[in-house]
């Protein structure tokens, strides 16, 4: 028996992947939670063999939990799901030490073999997306580039990053200039696009 746990803060989703992977008889979902914060409480109290994450959820991304999971837990294996495939959240959740990452566009049946694979210490990963991550270079920003970025991208002005990271305005300019010059954008519109199509942030 493979034992489950199913986490995804959309409520109608996690119903529906608690109810597929249910009818499987050599499945058993012993938690399931909505929240990424929740998860490694849940894994401690009920000792799940496979971990299904959403890549985003509230509290803490399913990378972030991925990371703790193999830290605290290394026995439980790591499928990470999103309806979004950028190669870098792809590389992200490997370093992070996901064994599978899987599409939502996927079928249920490639979704249920893909669990079963990972629980027997296989991998799954959609090749072309494999292939991608693959060519992906490393993120070039630093963690305070990457950390602005964020901030400008949830609609920050220069002044309010500024006081939110403790910086002079200069510097977030300077900062900012810097992002795009690495990642070869035209802007900052255009460098928090790069960034995200490549899962930087």
């Amino acid at each position: 028996m493979i034992r489950l746990l199913v986490a995804e803060d959309m409520h109608v989703v996690r119903s529906a992947l608690v109810a597929l992977l249910g009818m499987e008889e050599d499945f058993e979902v012993v938690a399931e939670v909505g929240r990424g914060d929740l998860v490694l409480a849940a894994v401690e109290r009920t000792r799940p063999d496979v971990a299904l994450l959403d890549l985003d959820m509230p509290g803490q991304n399913g990378i972030a939990v991925a990371g703790e999971l193999a830290r605290a837990w290394p026995q439980v294996r790591v499928v990470i799901l999103t309806g979004v495939g950028r190669p870098g959240s792809v590389k992200a959740a490997l370093e992070a030490g996901a064994r599978g990452f899987v599409l939502k566009t996927a079928s249920a049946r490639a979704l249920v073999e893909g669990v079963r694979t990972v629980a027997e210490g296989g991998q799954v990963l959609d090749a072309s997306l494999a292939a991608a991550a693959l060519r992906l270079g490393a993120n070039p920003l630093r963690p305070r580039e990457q950390e602005l970025l964020d901030l400008v991208a949830s609609g920050c002005s220069v002044r309010e990053s500024a006081q939110r990271l403790f910086l002079s305005e200069g510097t977030v300019r300077n900062y900012l200039s810097a992002i795009v010059d690495k990642l070869g954008a035209r802007g900052r519109v255009d460098a928090i696009r790069i960034a995200q199509e490549n899962g930087w942030m």
